[in-house]
């Protein structure tokens, strides 16, 4: 308590669509000397707007202690109707109202929110957030959860963003936070030979992306429930297992187009995460793998 002042910096503005006149703040916390708040990891990664993010937040509805849909005891059927599902013993009766009322809250903020679906276990959910820049996808992503947490109040309902909270123990998925990513490099040029460098780049650095992907990942990167090992770096066409999934579109177009990192979990800091995925890019320079053969759809039109 004693020094504690700190300065806050405006730096995105969302309409709150539950008031009138109101308005979110983002803001970053720098120290009074104008210097970044050590907890402020906003401040720490470039923010160009031709590198685009998608994240996949994957979180569970609690109520009383259990999630949405579960017994008061042991457990509901196993997995495997949840997934994108839909009819009441698979969302039960207050889930879809919630997720879908969600939604118009964050478009009416202004977010970029591009979907949700039930997800593989009971109770489980996900939202996905897409911006054209790192830094505002992550404010975006904040924003979002915030408006999720504060929608659940009223109907007496809790967010669990944990990794794990059904626990190691049992046959349950946990949650992510998948990141998509691309660069205009990846989506213009692209080719095998820089692919190849890039995922290089990813497994010489896969300890420090586990540091920043969020807390409590071992207790998901088991290598099951659709992960790789947290102490593991492979890459998969169409891998729902693999710490990297390559799309078939991405092959397809000449291994250009986007990536999806399977590792930073739902309790994920999405500044920390996309910096990470920056930094590791800048490792490997695109200037030195030569140039696209596409053909410039100016040209195909």
């Amino acid at each position: 308590g004693s020094n504690s002042d700190c300065v806050r910096k405006p730096v995105a503005v969302f309409p709150d669509p539950a008031k009138a006149s109101g308005a979110f703040v983002m803001c970053e916390v720098l120290l009074p000397d104008g210097t970044a708040h050590p907890s402020n990891s906003r401040a720490t990664i470039p923010d160009d707007p031709a590198t685009w993010f998608g994240f996949e937040q994957e979180y569970f509805l609690y109520r009383d202690g259990v999630p949405l849909g579960f017994p008061r005891e042991g457990f509901p059927p196993p997995q495997g109707e949840y997934y994108t599902g839909v009819g009441y013993k698979n969302v039960g009766d207050t889930a879809r109202e919630i997720v879908d009322t969600h939604i118009d809250l964050c478009l009416a903020a202004g977010i970029n929110l591009e979907g949700i679906n039930a997800e593989v276990a009971k109770g489980q959910w996900e939202f996905q957030i897409f911006g054209k820049g790192s830094k505002r996808a992550a404010d975006e992503m904040w924003v979002a959860r915030y408006l999720l947490v504060r929608l659940c109040e009223k109907y007496m309902v809790d967010v669990n963003f944990h990794p794990k909270p059904l626990g190691m123990e049992f046959d349950w998925n946990g949650s992510g936070m998948h990141t998509n990513f691309s660069t205009e490099h990846m989506r213009e040029v692209g080719g095998e030979e820089y692919f190849e460098a890039l995922m290089a780049a990813f497994d010489d650095h896969k300890h420090d992306h586990i540091a920043v992907y969020g807390p409590d990942n071992h207790m998901r990167l088991t290598g099951l429930h659709e992960t790789q090992s947290i102490d593991k770096f492979n890459y998969g066409l169409a891998d729902r297992g693999a710490s990297v999934r390559v799309p078939h579109s991405f092959v397809n177009n000449g291994y250009r187009g986007y990536l999806e990192d399977r590792r930073p979990n739902s309790l994920g800091d999405p500044y920390r995460i996309a910096g990470r995925i920056l930094q590791t890019i800048a490792v490997v320079p695109p200037d030195v793998f030569g140039t696209s053969d596409r053909v410039p759809e100016e040209a195909m039109a």
